[in-house]
Parts: structure tokens; sequence; C-alpha cells
């Protein structure tokens, strides 16, 4: 079981490096001894991404323990290597969400987001393991203009997840940028894969019968889905529910 800390370190870290633009950190750093310390001790690994450069400019060395990959190595492709086939779409719907918020960030010139998520990645023994990514940028003049991106990724295998469900956070609330618990694990959308997928497929265009064609399914089966949906987001009509998606950067 993970041992929980305090997430005010990674604000150290950040006040510490900011300056040089995080670069050349040292692992000597009492700060750098401890956070790769807690981030072994709790199966994890974070990252500083500047978002304008499309660039990691730092990676903890744990990632190799959980990933397979050195830490020297990763870029952005790697991810799309390793994640299970079924949590594709929602890696690309994660990343568009953050690109999204970093242009707004980035065009108001201040401020700062979060947003969180889990998904299914192939570790170096060719096994998938449960991961939930945490994602904190913020808008600095120093030590040039841009939006950083603060990375925490966490192997949740502990965690009891609902069967079908999966973890969706976006917003400015930093004050769940913290260790997860179950509270915060519970957080997302109370939908199964299949009941997601069908909203994905009616934001899309398509009618009923072509849905239930698309997946096999009965044109009964599609309707009781569409009315599982509205009941469970307590939505009169479809059109809110995917109105309400897309502002969370769900679609």
């Amino acid at each position: 079981m993970p041992n929980p800390y305090s997430y005010s370190i990674y604000f150290d870290f950040i006040e510490s490096y900011l300056p040089a633009g995080f670069l050349n950190i040292n692992p000597d750093d009492p700060i750098m001894i401890k956070l790769e310390e807690l981030t072994v001790e709790n199966d994890q690994y974070f990252q500083v991404f500047d978002m304008g450069q499309m660039k990691f400019l730092f990676t903890s060395k744990n990632i190799f323990n959980m990933l397979g990959v050195r830490a020297e190595d990763i870029n952005p492709g790697h991810y799309t290597q390793v994640v299970h086939p079924e949590d594709e779409e929602r890696l690309g719907q994660a990343r568009s969400r953050v690109y999204k918020m970093e242009k707004e960030i980035f065009k108001a010139q201040k401020g700062s987001a979060l947003t969180s998520y889990n998904l299914r990645m192939r570790n170096s023994e060719d096994n998938y393991n449960n991961l939930f990514v945490q994602d904190y940028m913020f808008f600095s003049p120093i030590p040039y203009k841009a939006v950083f991106l603060i990375q925490v990724i966490t192997n949740i295998d502990w965690y009891k997840m609902k069967k079908d469900r999966f973890h969706h956070y976006t917003g400015n609330d930093l004050s769940i940028f913290k260790f997860p618990d179950q509270k915060l694990l519970d957080t997302g959308p109370d939908l199964s894969f299949r009941e997601f997928e069908i909203i994905r497929l009616i934001e899309s265009g398509l009618s009923s019968k072509e849905i239930a064609d698309k997946l096999f399914l009965s044109i009964h089966t599609v309707n009781t889905h569409r009315s599982n949906i509205l009941e469970k987001s307590g939505k009169s009509q479809i059109s809110d529910v995917i109105y309400e998606f897309k502002e969370k950067g769900l679609l």
C-alpha cells in the first residue's frame, strides 16, 4: 500500500528550479533526494514539460521501473506505444484537453489549471498497470514566458475501481493536487465505458440504429443505454449531457 505524503514538496521544487527553466537540476539537492525517495517508495514518477516547446525538461528516475524507459529517453510518442488499446482514445482526449487549457492560460498570460485521469500502461514486464496521471500546469514569465506542466504519475493497482468506470477531473481546484486516495479516485462520470462510447457516437451524429449496427447491439439495448445515461446524469436531453461533457473536456 502507498505511503501518502504532502505535494507541497512539488511547489518547493518549482520554487527552486523555475528560475533556471528547470535545467541543470541537482540530484544531490535535498529536495531532489527526497522526491526521488518518495516517488520510488510510492511507485510514482514525475516530469516537467514545456508546453510551448513540446519538450520534457526533466523526468525522475523511477520511470524506468514503471515503464521500462530511461528518463533521458522519454518522449511524448512513447505513451502512445505503451497505452492499453482500449485507452488510446482517452489518452488522445486527455492530451487535447491539456493543450486547449495551455492555450487559454498562455493567452491570458496568467493562471493555472489541473486535470487528472487514469490510463492503463504497459510496463517493462509487458503487463498493464493502472496509472493515475495528474497534470498541474501554470504560466510563468520567468525565465521566459511559458506554460509549464508538472506531471505526477502513480501506479494505482491497489485501488478498487468500480467496474467499467474511469477517473476524470478538470478544473482549478488545486487542493486536489495531492496524493491520490479513494475519494479522489472516485471522482468522475458515473457512466460505464459502453455508455460513454454511445454518448461519443451520438455526438458524432449517429442515430440509434446506426449505433446499434456499429456496436452489434439491438436498437432496444442502445435506447436502454440512452435512458440510463439521462437518469445517471440527471439530464432531460442527451444534448445537455454532450454539452456538459464537452465543457469538462471529455468529448
